[in-house]
């Protein structure tokens, strides 16, 4: 077995201590905004409306905005447990991309003779966000800088130079280093106009902000308990009253599914990330980063990063936990070891930052399904139609799916409905020990190909062929 990178150069851990000595225990994006978020009543009796969105996240908050924007005289209430975008949608990287498949390969494994529809939607689908980032005049960070892939073992060379990803460019040692300089990249692919970069919780704030402006009523600390059929619609039970409704959009994702048909369609993985302390122009002169293009190296087990508005690094990824149960618990994001972990590989990135310290540390659950990518469904008599499983990319896959989803409760016959990314269903979990026992043995699968020049084993081909996987 070879040794990695990160393994090769391993910074000292009193760097790595130091660095990490009073990171707060918080997620930065929602640390820094907290007090002046605006806040949402509680329900308080019973209600009515024509769409009921159940789910406060990117899936529910862009729910809301389209279906208002496509029948403004449509009522609509949003009812969520916590507070909007307090999960995955405030806690994330904030890469924002076209991609609807978890990328080119995956799609072209999954779709191949819808890869080229699927990749003009998913297209199309940045192009509308961004428009109605610009019409609304939404604060929220967004630039539109592209993906930087980059190889860190050279087996990752040969992978980039065959990627066939439209719109990107192939960029060799010198040329990576010279738009970011690691010592650690051996080439690297520019996906140029693909992704977009933005503050995920202030997305989420401003979308929410759009909502109510356009006449959206939105509930906060309104857990729902079930849905109820009748003939005239599905009732929503909550915990402080019923809310009436003609049809019903769930948005939970991560969280446990109102309908007993997807309890196993995802499980939670944990994911973990730092931020730096603001990097001094000194500190930023040695790194460059002109472009500020987010960046993710393309190991199995990998790391993502981006540089914030006012010059922090995020630095997250690598280990992505599953723990046994696959309940959503905030014990599992206290997780030292796997920060530490990361701490040192961000240092074996940019040792000239040595001294830079970490303000934040967090973590928080994906939704994963067993095809990398959302999938989509309608039930009780095409009332309530969800979506789910959108595996670490829903930050640009959320809006696309808000689309689909009012597509499918109105019946409507369109291209995005009749891709089969969105007609057919993948393959579940299974329960536990299933779960347990072949994620964990996928994971180590994963880290052996890791360490074997990329060679995928006989468990990772097998998964392949019938169309499973495990991924962050």
């Amino acid at each position: 077995m070879n040794t990695t990178v990160f393994e090769r150069n391993v910074p000292q851990a009193a760097v790595v201590s130091r660095a990490l000595e009073g990171a707060a225990h918080r997620p930065f994006w929602i640390d820094h905004l907290k007090d002046s978020a605006t806040r949402y009543p509680q329900l308080d009796g019973d209600a009515a409306a024509d769409l009921v969105i159940v789910g406060g996240g990117y899936t529910g908050l862009w729910t809301a905005l389209r279906a208002k924007e496509r029948d403004p005289g449509r009522t609509v209430i949003l009812l969520e447990g916590e507070r909007v975008a307090w999960a995955a949608s405030g806690r994330n990287g904030g890469f924002c991309e076209a991609s609807l498949t978890h990328g080119h390969e995956n799609g072209k494994n999954r779709w191949p003779d819808e890869l080229e529809t699927l990749d003009r939607l998913g297209m199309e689908n940045l192009d509308r966000m961004q428009e109605a980032v610009e019409k609304y005049g939404m604060d929220c960070e967004w630039e539109r800088t592209g993906e930087l892939n980059v190889a860190v073992e050279p087996h990752q060379v040969a992978w980039l130079k065959e990627d066939e990803s439209p719109g990107s460019v192939f960029l060799d040692q010198e040329a990576v280093r010279a738009e970011l300089n690691s010592p650690t990249y051996l080439a690297g692919r520019w996906h140029k106009d693909s992704v977009a970069m933005v503050h995920p919780y202030k997305l989420g704030l401003e979308l929410a902000r759009v909502a109510t402006e356009l006449g959206v009523v939105i509930y906060e600390d309104t857990r729902v308990r079930e849905l109820k059929d009748h003939e005239q619609g599905v009732t929503v039970v909550t915990e402080r009253g019923n809310v009436e409704a003609d049809n019903v959009v769930l948005g939970t994702n991560v969280f446990p599914s109102l309908l007993k048909r997807n309890q196993l369609m995802t499980v939670p993985v944990y994911d973990y990330a730092l931020m730096t302390e603001p990097l001094s122009a000194e500190q930023l002169e040695s790194i460059g980063w002109s472009q500020r293009q987010g960046i993710g190296d393309v190991a199995n087990q990998f790391h993502y990063y981006r540089i914030t508005k006012d010059h922090r690094i995020l630095f997250g990824g690598y280990d992505a936990l599953y723990f046994w149960g696959r309940r959503v618990d905030q014990r599992h994001e206290h997780q030292p070891a796997t920060w530490e972990k990361i701490a040192s590989h961000f240092f074996t990135t940019f040792p000239q930052l040595e001294g830079l310290k970490f303000t934040h540390k967090w973590a928080g659950p994906i939704d994963s399904s067993t095809q990398f990518c959302a999938f989509f469904g309608t039930a009780r008599k095409g009332r309530v139609a969800y979506a789910a499983g959108f595996t670490g990319l829903g930050v640009g896959a959320t809006a696309f799916a808000a689309d689909v989803l009012l597509d499918l409760l109105a019946g409507l016959d369109t291209e995005r409905t009749r891709v089969e990314m969105v007609r057919k269903r993948p393959l579940p979990f299974p329960p536990e020990p299933l779960a347990s026992l072949g994620i964990n043995l996928t994971r180590w699968s994963m880290d052996r190909a890791d360490h074997n020049q990329g060679k995928r084993n006989l468990i990772l081909k097998a998964l392949d062929a019938v169309g499973l996987g495990f991924d962050s």
